[in-house]
């Protein structure tokens, strides 16, 4: 029996020259379900040779090993023609390279590091215009030996920064020539202020996402004068894979390739993983980022390092089996284990207690009194809530109604909490009638001023008095534009960020370039100290990522809540962050009706928030962004006075 390499592809030949009893292991090895994955070609001519083939060219080097250690566990004759022997080589020399960075990583990531090495790095950071922190400096170095590795610190650890400090090490040392980052739009602006920040030079760069296909098609066939950064949104990537795969293969073409945002590609078989896999074998140098690696279960973080590392095969089916098993049966510290065991050495962490930020101050909350007619319509469509169960959908056992008006339910009672009028706004799929005519009038003729609203004023007017900046935060447009309205109206200048995160379905990068640039011309206006702008209203959604408000702000009022508790902890982040808040501490106010459910609101979102902390301070933090029906058991277990 041959064993042979053709046009790229491992081939097995004259495999019916042994035995019958090892023709019939091999073969049942080579093609059986869950083996190899080979396929026999069909003879044209009975004297041809007997020629099976893998099915998938890509997984060559991680099958070649294998067959090679079953014929000799199992006493197979084989001959290993020079191509595949030349192969063979270069994968346990890969094998080997792999083994000694695993160690290294390992070593460094526990703080035993090679001391003239780390020396030699520490050295070279001091010579970027921004200098790093200790934690940073440690994940740099992490990242440098590692070479393809992934830093999941948590938000607002510097993560940027380290990224660019290892690509210039790289790019000085002539192993790249270029910075290529695909994230969320959003990503694009930070990534270009921070170059400037950390590197002192304002980089060339090219946005690859949105605007004329047929130009940006055209750039991934640039041969010479490569931009030093490159900017891609995953949508693109979905569209332009194949175009990309050619400027990777440029031989003069040696980028640095950086996922931010990875939790994006976490979906085990979705259009972006399979986009980002697609690519995945072209670079030498890579990482991905994110602060929340495995946002729902173990088996999210598979695709990142199947990306890191595409052709040694890591996390194998096996390992993914024997993961979801723990998983599934609740044995979280075994799928833990494993999964340490296997990709632990090859990513770094920091934790929020590790950042050494100052305090932030949680002041009491704002107890503010509902206006009359407000009262009287929150009173009436919490009460019938309250009292008119969802029984009759219940005995139908059909959990999609149920869940869709417990959703819709709260959304009401959140409405009028936040602005009576947004009652009048539809919900998608919901039509129950929760008061009568008599309230729905008052509701579509409302022009009371909220009590919200005069206390918002008051406080702006403290800030205003103290020089300070303010963000505000709420979740509905309509109460945002009314918050803004009254805002103007009382001689104060303000502007807002609303908007959306991005989501899979996106299909207009333009569109989406477009708001985040002007969503960056506000935040940038709203930092400078001199601009006048001294007031930011933004919903949590619009601004939950790549987004710094805490070099010139350092409070941030709450106008209403959702039971959200990663946009919360996200929204909290914005004005405490490395770069800033070691020595500033960040001041939270939050306005609550009294006699509402709004103070039950904000206590089941502070325990979330430790729960969550507790959570995101592991190495392996797992949590669910999805509250479920929680808040609507608040709601109609509630009692209080109304």
């Amino acid at each position: 029996m041959i064993i042979d390499i053709k046009d790229g592809n491992l081939c097995i030949l004259n495999y019916n020259n042994l035995s019958p009893g090892q023709k019939i292991k091999f073969v049942l090895k080579a093609t059986g379900s869950g083996s190899w994955h080979f396929k026999i070609n069909p003879k044209s001519n009975p004297e041809d040779p007997d020629i099976m083939d893998l099915e998938d060219p890509s997984i060559l080097d991680i099958v070649l090993p294998k067959v090679i250690s079953f014929c000799e566990n199992l006493s197979i004759p084989y001959h290993l023609s020079s191509s595949a022997s030349e192969r063979l080589n270069i994968i346990y020399a890969h094998k080997e390279t792999l083994h000694i960075i695993r160690k290294n990583s390992y070593d460094a990531k526990n703080g035993d590091v090679n001391k003239e090495d780390f020396k030699q790095h520490t050295n070279f950071l001091k010579t970027l215009r921004r200098p790093l922190y200790d934690h940073q400096k440690m994940a740099s170095y992490h990242l440098w030996i590692t070479k393809k590795g992934a830093n999941f610190s948590v938000p607002g650890a510097g993560k940027t920064s380290v990224v660019l400090s290892v690509f210039e090490r790289l790019r000085r040392e002539g192993k790249v020539n270029a910075l290529y980052v695909l994230g969320p739009v959003a990503c694009f602006n930070p990534w270009i202020d921070e170059f400037k920040e950390t590197l002192d030079r304002k980089p060339s760069y090219k946005i690859l996402a949105g605007g004329n296909i047929k130009e940006r098609r055209n750039e991934y066939h640039r041969t010479q004068d490569f931009p030093e950064l490159y900017l891609s949104s995953f949508h693109t990537l979905l569209n332009d894979a194949n175009y990309l795969e050619t400027l990777l293969s440029n031989k003069d073409f040696h980028p640095f390739f950086v996922i931010d945002e990875a939790h994006y590609i976490k979906q085990t078989g979705g259009a972006w993983a399979n986009s980002v896999l697609q690519i995945a074998k072209y670079s030498d140098y890579k990482c991905i980022l994110t602060g929340t690696p495995m946002p729902n279960k173990y088996k999210d973080i598979f695709n990142m390092f199947e990306f890191l590392w595409p052709q040694q095969n890591l996390i194998t089916a096996e390992d993914q089996l024997k993961i979801n098993f723990y998983e599934e049966n609740s044995q979280w510290g075994n799928a833990e284990v494993k999964l340490n065991d296997i990709i632990g050495p090859y990513f770094y962490r920091v934790r929020k207690k590790d950042l050494n930020l100052s305090d932030q101050k949680f002041l009491d909350p704002i107890n503010v009194r509902m206006n009359p007619i407000e009262r009287e319509v929150y009173d009436r469509v919490f009460n019938y809530i309250q009292h008119n169960t969802l029984e009759q959908y219940e005995h139908g056992g059909n959990d999609e109604v149920i869940g869709r008006m417990h959703r819709a339910r709260m959304i009401r009672i959140r409405q009028s909490l936040a602005y009576t009028k947004l009652l009048n706004n539809a919900i998608p799929d919901y039509e129950e009638v929760l008061y009568d005519s008599d309230i729905a009038r008052k509701i579509a003729n409302y022009e009371e001023i909220p009590g919200k609203i005069t206390a918002i004023l008051n406080l702006v007017k403290n800030f205003k008095i103290k020089q300070e900046k303010v963000v505000i935060w709420a979740h509905f447009i309509g109460a945002i534009n009314l918050i803004e309205t009254h805002l103007y109206k009382n001689g104060f200048n303000c502007k807002k960020i609303i908007g959306e995160t991005p989501v899979q379905s996106t299909n207009n990068d333009q569109q989406e370039l477009n708001a985040e640039q002007t969503r960056e011309e506000i935040r940038k206006e709203f930092l400078d100290t001199k601009s006048g702008l001294d007031i930011l209203i933004a919903n949590p959604a619009a601004c939950a990522e790549s987004i710094s408000l805490h070099k010139t702000c350092y409070n941030a009022v709450y106008y209403d809540l959702s039971y959200n508790c990663a946009e919360y902890l996200q929204s909290l982040d914005r004005i405490h962050r490395v770069g800033g808040s070691e020595t500033q501490e960040s001041y939270y106010y939050f306005l609550q009706y009294a006699d509402t459910i709004e103070p039950s609101i904000l206590g089941k979102l502070k325990e979330k928030a430790e729960k969550m902390y507790q959570i995101i301070d592991k190495d392996y933090p797992i949590y669910s962004l999805d509250t479920g029906d929680l808040e609507y058991a608040d709601v109609v277990t509630a009692n209080e006075p109304v």
